[in-house]
């Protein structure tokens, strides 16, 4: 519809502005053009005037389209836990959910929306929340083994700072690995659990490939894409199937990224399907079926109060590790890796490194991006790059804050107010906070 069209609908409102399909039809059209702010205001000036579902959805699709996906979400959430079970509404909710990266809530969205039409496909959907329908014991071995399998090329000699960390990590894995021998006089298995949790950005997945480069091991690194199946068995077979792998190729570091998504406390869980893969995800642990001698088991996440009590029992991950926020000598290790190769001058890496404490990793890869911005637009005129200056890092540095900061804040209360077994102490020691 053309724009005469549409100030024609507008016009015609002035005369009978609570005409509420005169003013859906303008809202609907304002929509399909992107006119996306008009759009947004006729769906608010609608919801005044009714609360049809038609209405709702119309708004979360608006604030899809401008990227406002968490608002996207709380709208439709409401309308499909109404009872509303509208295809385009189950699709759009999908979507958002995965641009927000809830993965497991996306699949289950996907699922219902297939329910409804099972001829559907849509590229971007399935790459990103379906595994290719095949049960998980007919995909041959070897694939499985290629897909995964990593021998990796650093170790701990690559990792700056996180002395604490390394020192737990070599007294639980490397000390076995190293003398066998005296772990079988006792008849003492070599492998178990190690969780590490701390805020995002801090290095986790880093210090696990290096753990296996530290012990000339295999390192097989799993995420929640790689378990999770769209059809109910097909996850749990995936899960088993991974642990196989690292059972054939022992010794071998086995890691779990956002573990939390894959072992979320059952007693929140409202689906069946998701409390069946935690238990299979627990007896893999236990070795009950399979021998996980050798097998090295590391979770990583940012959240580990979601995590279910039954994981932290002995033989599972029974060593939880604080990962915490790189210190000064590893920020300094950061920035020079990530300037190398770059054109520099005079960087002060040591000032640096104390300007910016709280900083994670990522914080800091973030600084340089908007430092390098800045440069290549100077540099625009002539062509010549400019060398990064310790100034402009620092400058850069101010339009970036610490993302930890907010990570703190959630851990502090839990660390405070539900810490009993001492759990997070690591927390409020960091914290220079006494309880």
């Amino acid at each position: 519809m053309d724009d005469n069209s549409i100030n024609n609908l507008k016009e015609a409102l002035k005369f009978s502005p609570d005409n509420i399909p005169l003013r859906q039809h303008l809202a609907d059209v304002l929509l399909k053009a992107n006119r996306l702010d008009e759009a947004e205001e006729e769906y608010l000036h609608l919801l005044k005037l009714t609360s049809d579902n038609k209405t709702k959805v119309g708004l979360a699709h608006v604030f899809y389209q401008k990227e406002a996906y968490s608002k996207c979400i709380v709208i439709l959430e409401e309308v499909i836990e109404g009872g509303f079970e509208d295809f385009d509404a189950l699709i759009l909710y999908a979507r958002a959910l995965m641009r927000e990266q809830s993965i497991a809530s996306a699949i289950d969205i996907y699922q219902r929306a297939l329910e409804l039409n099972p001829a559907f496909r849509d590229e971007e959907l399935d790459q990103e929340l379906r595994q290719a329908n095949v049960p998980a014991e007919e995909a041959p071995a070897d694939s499985i083994e290629s897909r995964f399998v990593q021998k990796p090329s650093v170790n701990f000699n690559d990792v700056g700072g996180m002395e604490n960390v390394k020192k737990e990590i070599e007294l639980k894995i490397i000390k076995p690995l190293a003398h066998p021998e005296l772990y079988k006089a006792y008849g003492k298995k070599i492998g178990g659990g190690i969780l590490l949790y701390g805020p995002p950005g801090c290095g986790k997945t880093f210090i696990a490939k290096a753990t296996a480069g530290q012990v000339n091991a295999r390192f097989i690194s799993v995420g929640l894409n790689d378990i999770l199946d769209m059809w109910i068995g097909n996850s749990e077979k995936n899960l088993h199937q991974i642990f196989e792998v690292a059972r054939q190729n022992a010794p071998c570091v086995l890691f779990f990224d956002e573990i939390d998504a894959l072992g979320a406390s059952r007693s929140d869980m409202k689906q069946s399907s998701g409390r069946h893969l935690i238990n299979q995800f627990l007896q893999e642990l236990d070795g009950i079926d399979n021998s996980n001698d050798g097998v090295l088991v590391l979770g990583a996440t940012n959240t580990p109060w979601h995590l279910d009590a039954a994981f932290r029992r002995p033989g599972r991950f029974d060593r939880i590790i604080f990962v915490p926020p790189p210190d000064a000598t590893a920020r300094e290790s950061i920035f020079q890796l990530k300037l190398k190769g770059k054109p520099t001058e005079a960087v002060d890496y040591k000032s640096l490194a104390k300007k910016l404490e709280s900083y994670s990793g990522a914080d800091i890869e973030a600084v340089i991006d908007i430092a390098i911005e800045e440069k290549l637009e100077s540099s625009f005129t002539d062509g010549i790059p400019k060398p990064i200056k310790t100034a402009d890092l620092v400058n850069a540095s101010k339009k970036h804050k610490a993302s930890t900061q907010e990570w703190f804040a959630t851990a502090k209360n839990f660390a405070l107010f539900a810490n009993d077994a001492g759990l997070y102490d690591d927390i409020l020691s960091y914290l220079k906070i006494k309880k």
